[in-house]
């Protein structure tokens, strides 16, 4: 399956964004923040992703989790899955 996901995204032209130290600290206070759900790394590393690129449309089965989440602190997330 990771396989499949790499070669799908290298004929799509996807990028697979990098983290920095910074953004590993962000990460960290993402995680505190939403402890109680709790969010994982994968999680807060989209969240910091939607924070980078100012945008807020998701695809994801999380439901839960990503109705609760915010992006710059106070904008939902738009799930495109749902609509």
């Amino acid at each position: 399956m990771r396989r499949a996901f790499i070669e799908v995204s290298t004929r799509m032209g996807y990028e697979i964004a990098s983290q920095t130290t910074s953004d590993l600290d962000r990460i960290r206070i993402l995680m505190v923040k939403y402890a109680s759900l709790p969010m994982d790394l994968t999680d807060a590393s989209l969240v910091l992703l939607a924070e980078t690129l100012g945008q807020g449309d998701i695809l994801s089965t999380d439901v839960r989790n990503f109705g609760v989440y915010r992006f710059k602190n106070r904008k939902p997330f738009r799930n495109l899955l749902l609509r």
